[in-house]
């Protein structure tokens, strides 16, 4: 099996790593950089199974591809914010409107800020999305060429050290916001595969629970004290439970789909079910 992994995702960052992790499925790990290319990493064999948000699969069920969901994180209510520059003129989600704001689009911070607009009754086509990655959305957030930047960890913990900013609505409040580490049927992964990579994923939580400070060790360059120190304090504070992919998952996921394309965000509507769970359903 090969799993792939990118540095947003660090349950699976963190087991490339660890000594030990997953002994019975020994998988090889591939690196990329970018959670939005899992769908095209599976289509293409180059990964047989990846870990992002919530957005990525089901933008390949809209796409064509199978999508089988092997596990999910717990919820991370932390894990995402829309953040404002202090003294902005912006002091409510529906100041957003006709201003642009700075996320990774197409991650579940698409379906974040889609949800707080439709609570402060907008929608996705009242802001102006700016594409950018996190060092771009801070700067431009900085010097007030966008009106908000929507943060995921660790970026949005670096963030929160800083006077300038301010939180304007957490992800807690709105949306699940889990990890989910998924497969496509195609790469023909069997259940039995699947129920092994949720142990021993769900093994190498605990561990990163019992020692937070082996795991910083692991994320920041030796020697950088400062760094590990803050992600020691980010490890200890993040649930690393593994669930199922049960059908609350999959309800989660047709109530994030349903929102997307109402928003437009999505060509098409699409159901949401593990192709795993209806072959067992069959």
């Amino acid at each position: 099996m090969k799993i792939g992994f990118h540095p947003n995702n660090l349950h699976l960052t963190l087991a490339a790593e660890w000594p030990g992790a997953f002994r019975t499925l020994r998988p090889e790990f591939v690196r990329y950089e970018e959670g939005r290319d899992t769908a095209q990493k599976l289509a293409e064999g180059e990964i047989d199974l990846g870990g992002t948000g919530s957005t990525p699969p089901i933008i390949a069920a809209v796409d064509g591809l199978r999508v089988v969901y092997a596990a999910a994180s717990a919820p991370r209510p932390a894990n995402g914010a829309i953040l404002i520059k202090k003294g902005a003129g912006v002091q409510r989600v529906a100041d957003l409107a006709n201003r642009p704001v700075a996320l990774v689009d197409g991650s579940f911070l698409t379906y974040f800020l889609a949800r707080s607009l439709e609570d402060a009754g907008l929608k996705l086509g009242d802001v102006e999305r700016r594409d950018l990655p996190p060092s771009a959305s801070r700067e431009q957030l900085l010097t007030g060429d966008v009106a908000a930047w929507l943060a995921m960890a660790p970026h949005l913990e670096q963030a929160l050290g800083e006077p300038e900013f301010h939180v304007l609505a957490h992800c807690g409040t709105t949306i699940p916001n889990r990890s989910l580490f998924w497969t496509s049927a195609e790469r023909g992964l069997s259940r039995d595969a699947l129920a092994t990579f949720r142990g021993e994923l769900a093994e190498l939580g605990e561990a990163i629970t019992a020692d937070p400070e082996k795991a910083a060790a692991l994320l920041v360059p030796k020697g950088d004290e400062r760094q590990r120190r803050a992600w020691t304090r980010i490890v200890a504070e993040r649930n690393w439970r593994i669930d199922p992919a049960d059908e609350t998952l999959l309800a989660e996921q047709q109530r994030e789909a349903d929102t997307l394309f109402r928003h437009g965000a999505l060509e098409r509507s699409v159901r949401i079910a593990s192709e795993d769970r209806k072959a067992a359903l069959a």
